[in-house]
């Protein structure tokens, strides 16, 4: 693991944090690391709605037979942790 410094926070903003952490009953530092997290997964959760928009623009559009965009999005979220994908599972 590696550690991350975040310089000049204002006061208020870090005890606004504080509080939700302590209202969740967690650490400062445990509550940071779970907002760290889910802005990773956002991240790619974006890139991958990138990529489907733009398979959308260079094919002319989703077809009838196009697959539910739940279903990609959990197949690309399998295929990034090296599982098989949902959807595929669900087929079998």
């Amino acid at each position: 693991m590696v550690n991350i410094t975040v310089r000049d926070v204002p006061e208020p903003v870090r005890a606004r944090l504080a509080a939700e952490a302590r209202r969740r009953g967690q650490s400062l530092q445990a509550f940071l690391l779970g907002v760290l997290a889910q802005q990773a997964d956002f991240s790619d959760n974006a890139q991958i709605l990138v990529e489907i928009d733009e398979g959308f623009d260079s094919h002319g559009g989703a077809g009838a037979g196009a697959p539910d965009a739940s279903d990609v999005l959990a197949g690309a979220r399998a295929e990034q942790e090296g599982a098989a994908p949902a959807a595929q599972a669900r087929r079998r």
